[in-house]
């Protein structure tokens, strides 16, 4: 299976053998090195094949990362025709994209992701970025991949908890788009390899069209934000790492929703419809907001918001969305006292 995008494909199924004609230089973590890369490496030719091993986690998600990158694409003289490869997860995936993209102004890089929630949302678009003290993804650049490459064989060994964070992004994508997707996930097996795969190309698909409309995050693209508002702070706020991105855009989904209830934008049925189907994945739903004034202010932090004017994305029912733009203060002061310590 394959999707196609203007300047790339999205293979889905075993890993097919990678050749280049320059220099390529894998960048991977510990884990994932020790369990998978002599299986990638087996899949590579080329002249001369690098390895650099990072730190994985949303903690090393910063700058002093980067330049470990570009030290060694220095010392192993990368040239502009030349390759990196982001092997492990959305971590790895968003800084060697962002790597790869300021190195020589910008070289050709593959996205080969090993978690579930890199396959099925970071690796696939062209969004890369670091974290710092102001908050996640805030420093970065759109710079599209040469080819991504899907393949569940690297899930089998990915922790249950991990696994569950993918899915985490898997509902978000039907809430917004597909309301009978959505119910289908209700009865998903995803111990069932079959199944599992479809639901990755479904959800690969969504976005791949999204990216085709609006690839720089003008419009429509930003509803793949859902949950994210606040689920990016609730990251920042609890130490990078307490949280995994997915569970924290769980618990993002479960606050949005409250405000959409709020708004009437959705039923208390369709509410307890979503909450009930990130609790049946063991996803985490409630937390305790320590100060809702400092949570408040580190919404306009956020990259929709402009002008000092907070952008929601919202469901709308379930398989549609809005983004609000008129929220006051003292409605989301409300919903945040609702979540408070």
């Amino acid at each position: 299976m394959q999707i196609t995008l203007p300047n790339y494909s999205i293979t889905f199924g075993a890993l097919p053998n990678i050749s280049h004609k320059g220099k390529v230089l894998i960048i991977t973590n510990p884990k994932i090195a020790g369990l998978h890369l002599q299986f990638l490496l087996s899949k590579i030719q080329a002249n001369e094949v690098y390895c650099l091993s990072l730190q994985d986690g949303e903690t090393y998600k910063n700058m002093q990362s980067i330049e470990l990158i570009l030290e060694s694409a220095f010392n192993h003289r990368l040239d502009r025709n030349s390759l990196m490869i982001a092997f492990g997860g959305g971590v790895i995936g968003d800084i060697v994209g962002f790597a790869s993209g300021i190195f020589m102004r910008g070289i050709d890089f593959i996205q080969i992701p090993t978690t579930l929630l890199a396959q099925v949302d970071s690796s696939v678009g062209g969004k890369t970025g670091i974290n710092n003290q102001f908050g996640k993804n805030l420093v970065g650049l759109f710079h599209q991949p040469k080819a991504v490459y899907i393949d569940t064989h690297f899930l089998k060994t990915l922790p249950k908890r991990e696994f569950n964070a993918g899915i985490a992004e898997i509902i978000k994508m039907a809430i917004c788009f597909d309301k009978d997707f959505f119910t289908s996930l209700k009865t998903t097996n995803w111990e069932d390899s079959k199944n599992l795969l479809e639901c990755i190309y479904k959800v690969v698909s969504i976005k791949a069209q999204v990216v085709r409309e609006d690839e720089t995050e003008k419009g429509i693209r930003a509803a793949l934000n859902y949950g994210h508002t606040f689920g990016h702070i609730i990251e920042a706020q609890s130490g990078y790492g307490h949280y995994l991105h997915g569970e924290a855009v769980s618990i993002g989904i479960v606050m949005a929703n409250t405000l959409a209830l709020r708004l009437n934008l959705i039923t208390q049925q369709q509410y307890q419809e979503i909450l009930q189907i990130l609790k049946q994945n063991n996803l985490p739903t409630t937390y305790k907001i320590k100060d809702i004034t400092t949570f408040y202010q580190a919404f306009f932090l956020d990259k929709k918001s402009i002008n000092n004017k907070l952008k929601f994305v919202l469901p709308k029912g379930i398989g549609d969305f809005i983004f609000k733009e008129d929220t006051s203060k003292d409605l989301l002061m409300q919903i945040l006292k609702e979540f408070q310590e």
